[in-house]
């Protein structure tokens, strides 16, 4: 195998194209047939895709990566890292040289409620070295830190039995086996864990036992419940085919001397030229065990290409969740749910696969949300330096549109390498912002003028109108100041103040939480969803609930259904069919009007750059003291309408149920 990817490699480096490979599976079942097509690239190494840019400088003349900052400008985040205790935890991942892709693209980050007391935890994942790997020295740990309450966070991991202890890429969090309680799958090199939560501040990895521990290289996973059955299945992409025993280098084993090379400098190589590794899809069984439908499901990435991150989300509306990969250097992947346990790859179709100049790029991350009140959800995905991040508008049905610099986004983030990324709502005035996290992969960037640097400050750009978006000048000293090589980044109500925060996982280095400290007049309100089970009363067939558009949904008020408590099942009107929605709610759909303006949110697990936010649904209410809708679409099928019973709050609503006020400001 080795052989066939030094030879693989060598050819492309002669015909300057990326050859489509067969994904390879971990298993002999999922094995792949034969490349299905070529796609042409410009380079034939390397992970930029975009072109040549002169550099940008700031007054100082630092580059704008790490620099342009403000000394007049608001502060909207600051730098509460120490304070918070989270500096005990550095991520570690290979040498700092970055001889080798393994070394690079550094590992996410995942907020949770771990231990049900209403308050977000933060879990860093780390990466590892070949000697660690090896056993040869003792391995960097992930870190679980619980939270206080106080604004201080203090590291539980080894009480809790989740420091990993592999070489760590991607976090994902959901409730697999809707027993109430969160659960942690764990993306490595090597093979994955999935911990399960025992409801008393451990975990135990059951990812051997439940038949998705996989191996190769596995990155940015989500669930979803694509059958809709009420059991949450798990994707998992796969990025390079790689042996530590034998990492391919320019200048050995039959590469090139100099075949490796970014802007004329030597680079670690690929991950052009490299085998893809395969993507995953396991269907959740019910009995604590999955079952690899890949092949059968038709997302097993025949084309070999190097998925980075992914997100289970219903970008047609039609009721069932689609699939959204983000792949580095090679066409993204958008697959529509068939309804029928299949999907169908509308990657080019859809106008997602490329952008508007019909070009891959190197994508990262993806962030997705309704950014322009269209009532549909909008993709935003991180790209390479020297090359625009892009913002695909929803126009409806599957379609979209590349609207980046139409929108502000293209210029501006052009020297910017970016990782993690989300929209949000930092100022609660009701339009959605967009934060990206950034930082270099090649550490020799610092020592030529290209514009760009190994560490990076974030950008965040204000919505100004739901169709422009304008980058919010850093403060000087801010949190969007912090100068780090940024990876994963996680969006979260840390401390159920109504505000946004945003945690970051940095490559070789701490972390950085930095805190929202916008004070304005602007309202909200936040929603913590919890699905339930519906059986039915009587086997009449008198009602149902509609499986597709949400406009189409059967809807029953809350006083015709008795509810149990969480985790167990409710009672429908007589005549109604058991359905089904898992206990976290992934794939719910929120409508919420205040104000005149209807906004939409939607709770899924996955997405930025192989991290998990607030599953919660955060929404800013603007100058509206009050919501005068707000219609929940659950996974189930069930569409409900609830009367929330305070703003600046934190409401919890049961399915089926209503609303119960948790923490009020």
């Amino acid at each position: 195998m080795i052989r066939a990817a030094r030879l693989i490699f060598i050819l492309s480096l002669l015909c300057g194209l990326v050859t489509a490979h067969f994904a390879l599976s971990q298993q002999s079942s999922q094995s792949i047939p034969d490349k299905s097509q070529n796609v042409p690239l410009p380079r034939p190494s390397g992970m930029a895709t975009g072109g040549i840019h002169a550099p940008i400088k700031d007054s100082h003349s630092r580059p704008i990566t790490a620099g342009g900052f403000v000394d007049d400008a608001q502060v909207i985040f600051v730098d509460i890292t120490h304070q918070a205790g989270l500096d005990k935890f550095h991520h570690r991942s290979g040498s700092l040289e970055k001889s080798t892709i393994i070394e690079a693209p550094g590992s996410g980050v995942a907020l949770l409620d771990y231990d049900d007391d209403g308050w977000l935890d933060i879990y860093f994942l780390n990466g590892s070295t070949v000697a660690a790997v090896k056993g040869g020295e003792p391995a960097p740990r992930a870190m679980l830190f619980h939270n206080h309450h106080d604004g201080t966070f203090t590291d539980v991991t080894d009480k809790a039995g989740v420091s990993n202890d592999r070489w760590g890429f991607g976090v994902a969090v959901a409730d697999y086996d809707n027993d109430g309680w969160p659960d942690i799958y764990v993306s490595n090199y090597g093979k994955n864990r999935l911990y399960h939560n025992n409801h008393d501040g451990t975990f135990t990895d059951v990812a051997e036992k439940s038949g998705v521990a996989l191996g190769g290289w596995s990155t940015g996973a989500t669930w979803g419940d694509y059958d809709r059955d009420g059991l949450l299945d798990l994707f998992v992409p796969g990025y390079v085919h790689y042996d530590l025993d034998h990492p391919i280098l320019a200048g050995k084993g039959g590469v090139p001397e100099g075949a490796c090379q970014y802007r004329g400098v030597n680079v670690f190589c690929g991950p052009l030229g490299l085998l893809g590794e395969g993507d995953h899809l396991f269907r959740n069984n019910g009995d604590g065990t999955f079952t690899d439908v890949s092949l059968k499901a038709g997302v097993a990435d025949r084309e070999g290409r190097y998925g980075f991150a992914s997100v289970f989300a219903d970008v047609d509306d039609d009721g069932w969740p689609d699939l959204i990969v983000a792949n580095d250097s090679t066409p993204n992947y958008l697959y529509r749910n068939r309804r029928d346990g299949t999907f169908e790859d509308i990657s080019y179709m859809s106008g997602f696969a490329l952008n508007e100049e019909g070009r891959a790029q190197a994508s990262m991350g993806i962030a997705l949300g309704d950014y322009n009140h269209s009532g549909r959800l909008g993709l935003f995905i991180t790209t390479f330096s020297d090359d625009y991040k892009t913002l695909y508008r929803n126009d409806g049905n599957a379609s979209f549109t590349d609207v980046s610099f139409k929108a502000g986004l293209g210029s501006p983030t052009i020297p910017f390498l970016g990782w993690g990324t989300g929209f949000l709502d930092f100022d609660n005035d009701g339009l959605l912002d967009l934060f990206i996290a950034n930082g270099h992969v090649y550490p020799i960037a610092d020592q030529r003028d290209w514009g760009t640097t190994w560490a990076q400050r974030p950008q965040l750009f204000r919505n100004l109108d739901g169709a422009k978006f304008q980058e919010v000048p850093p403060a000087t000293g801010s949190g969007l100041a912090a100068v780090v090589c940024a990876r994963g980044a996680a969006f979260g109500d840390l401390f159920n103040d109504g505000h946004i925060d945003v945690v970051l996982n940095n490559l070789d280095f701490t972390p950085t939480l930095i805190r929202n400290v916008v004070h304005n007049s602007n309202h909200w309100v936040t929603l913590k969803l919890i699905g339930q089970t519906l059986t039915s009363t009587s086997s009449s067939s008198a009602h149902s609930v509609a499986q597709g558009e949400p406009s189409s949904t059967a809807s029953f008020s809350s006083s015709s259904i008795v509810a149990a408590d969480r985790g167990g099942r409710l009672s429908l009107p007589p005549g109604m069919p058991s359905h089904h929605s898992s206990s976290d709610a992934i794939g719910a759909k929120v409508f919420l009007t205040a104000g005149g303006v209807r906004q939409r949110a939607d709770v899924f697990s996955g997405a930025s750059y192989a991290s998990t936010s607030d599953p919660r649904l955060h929404f800013g209410l603007g100058s509206a003291s009050k919501v005068d809708k707000l219609e929940i679409f659950w996974p189930s099928g069930l569409r409900e309408e609830v009367t929330l019973p305070c703003i600046d709050c934190v409401v919890q609503i049961v399915e089926g149920k209503g609303s119960v006020t948790g923490i009020t400001r």
